[in-house]
C-alpha cells in the first residue's frame, strides 16, 4: 500500500491526518517522519480529532509520550531526545505499540530497531519551489516502506 497526499496549508495537512485518524483501527503503530517544522504535530492533532480526542494535542518533545482517550486511546510518542533505543525501555513502549490503542511515533526513524514490522509509516516533506506550506505526505506500510 502507497498513498500519496499534496497539501498547500496547514489545515489541509490536519484534515488528511484527521480522514487517517477515522479509519484507524485499534492496535495499529505509525511511524511520523519529516524535518523540524515540516507539520508533524500538525498532522498529528487532525488523526486525533479523527479520534474524536477533543482535548488540546500538542508534541511530546520533552515527555517522550502523551496519551488521548478518544474511540481508541492515542499514545503520541516524540522519540527525537532519545539518544538510543535501549532509552525506550524506560517509556515501556511495547505495552503500547502491542496493546489495544493507536501509536503515532514522531521521529521514529531513530528507533527503527523497535517499531513493529507491520508500522504504517508516514513521511512528510516540504519542496518551498511549490511554496511555503507546501507538503508531500507519503504513507507505507510494512518493513519495505
Amino acid at each position: 500500500m502507497k498513498k500519496v497526499w499534496e497539501t498547500f496549508s496547514p489545515q489541509e495537512t490536519e484534515a488528511i491526518g484527521e480522514k487517517m485518524g477515522q479509519e484507524a483501527v485499534s492496535g495499529q503503530v505509525y511511524s511520523l517522519d519529516g524535518d523540524l517544522g515540516v507539520g508533524k504535530t500538525v498532522f498529528s492533532k487532525g488523526f486525533a480529532r479523527g479520534l474524536g480526542i477533543t482535548e488540546h494535542v500538542t508534541s511530546p518533545t520533552f515527555t517522550i509520550i502523551n496519551e488521548y482517550m478518544g474511540r481508541i486511546p492515542l499514545y503520541h510518542f516524540d522519540v527525537y531526545r532519545i539518544s538510543c533505543e535501549e532509552e525506550m525501555d524506560d517509556t515501556g513502549y511495547e505495552d503500547y505499540f502491542y496493546g489495544e490503542g493507536i501509536s503515532l511515533v514522531e521521529w521514529a526513524t531513530l528507533i527503527p530497531n523497535l517499531m513493529p514490522k507491520d508500522a504504517i509509516h508516514i513521511t512528510i516533506e516540504k519542496d518551498f519551489k511549490k511554496g511555503d506550506d507546501y507538503r508531500r505526505i507519503t504513507v507505507c506500510q510494512g518493513e519495505n516502506a
